[in-house]
């Protein structure tokens, strides 16, 4: 790891930020397009050429609007919730390497803000807190709607964030690390398989913790058919009923950064973050390899919204307890199993 001067590591944090917004507002315009052409309709087509500029339009809107507080409220609190959901949603992003350390200019860049020897923890306990946000503006609202919404958010967390972190757990035997930066590097090496040489992808290796992990992040990130927190046909607009204008847009804000952080945290994990055919030669070819990755979660994402309907709350807990859980443990035991034998510790 090279180390480089403090200013250098704010600029790269600030990019990184400004990219992880810019990505957001983009993702909604891509949702909504996706969205469009699965339902045979055309999307945003009004702000500017094909809709591109959507996300201003809606910026402005929700800066427009009046922002309303319920007089039973505390306001403290109410003002407060939505911030913690946002900024939750930011520094998750840190410690995520958008690749290792290249050349720009003479100097050595590290193209991730921070890298943490327990960084993969790091992600799931900021990814955790953000529901402190959704509870304490919901309890803030003094609404019995929200206040469902925001019970519903904690015992979602509670129950798949227990599956998130179990099915991560192969990885780290195998890699015997919890650096981000560390384990993408450790997928960029080559494996045979007969003539063949594949880069060492840990989907190859751990597909069930990938399938569990896919489950309980779309949960985590209370999107359809994991959204019983909203729940808009039951609690009105649940955990958010009561917010408006901008101050409701940080829970949006942080929703959508949430998903984005989820499928890079994905891509580092299962598919080499930025690694794919010329990123050895060309680090800009390995940035565009990493933006299609998350783009092929975030087109997962919206293909669950536009297809399948949502859990009722007992399924939703069910399914975590009872399916996904032991799969997870099992997944453990088989992962832990194989690396004892590789080790020559059995047999």
């Amino acid at each position: 790891m090279a180390q480089e001067p403090m200013w250098l590591t704010f600029i790269v944090a600030f990019i990184i930020m400004n990219v992880l917004l810019v990505g957001m507002a983009y993702t909604t315009w891509y949702e909504r397009k996706v969205l469009a052409a699965m339902q045979d309709r055309l999307g945003p087509t009004r702000s500017g050429p094909h809709g591109l500029l959507q996300p201003l339009a809606d910026a402005v809107k929700l800066l427009g609007k009046e922002d309303l507080i319920p007089a039973g409220a505390d306001r403290v609190l109410f003002f407060f919730a939505p911030l913690v959901v946002f900024v939750a949603a930011l520094v998750s992003v840190a410690v995520i390497p958008f690749g290792g350390t290249v050349q720009i200019g003479g100097r050595a860049v590290n193209l991730y803000a921070t890298d943490l020897n327990v960084g993969a923890l790091f992600v799931l306990a900021i990814g955790s807190a953000g529901v402190y946000g959704i509870i304490v503006g919901a309890w803030a609202s003094a609404n019995r709607y929200s206040l469902l919404g925001g019970l519903r958010a904690a015992a979602q967390v509670i129950s798949y964030e227990l599956v998130l972190g179990l099915s991560l757990v192969g990885i780290f035997i195998i890699t015997g690390s919890l650096s981000l930066r560390e384990i993408m590097e450790q997928q960029q090496r080559s494996i045979e398989i007969g003539p063949l040489h594949i880069s060492n992808w840990f989907i190859l290796s751990q597909p069930l913790a990938f399938v569990l992990f896919l489950i309980a992040a779309v949960a985590e990130t209370n999107r359809a058919p994991f959204d019983l927190p909203e729940a808009e046909t039951e609690l009105v607009s649940g955990f958010h009923t009561e917010y408006s204008a901008f101050r409701f847009s940080f829970y949006f804000l942080g929703e959508y950064i949430n998903m984005l952080v989820v499928s890079l945290f994905a891509s580092t994990l299962f598919l080499g973050g930025p690694s794919g055919p010329g990123s050895e030669k060309y680090w800009g070819l390995g940035l565009v390899w990493l933006f299609i990755k998350v783009a092929v979660f975030m087109f997962f994402y919206i293909w669950l919204r536009a297809t399948l309907p949502r859990f009722r709350f007992d399924q939703l807990m069910g399914v975590a307890w009872k399916v996904l859980l032991p799969l997870a443990l099992l997944n453990i035991v088989i992962t832990a199993f194989i690396r004892l034998i590789a080790n020559g510790q059995i047999f």
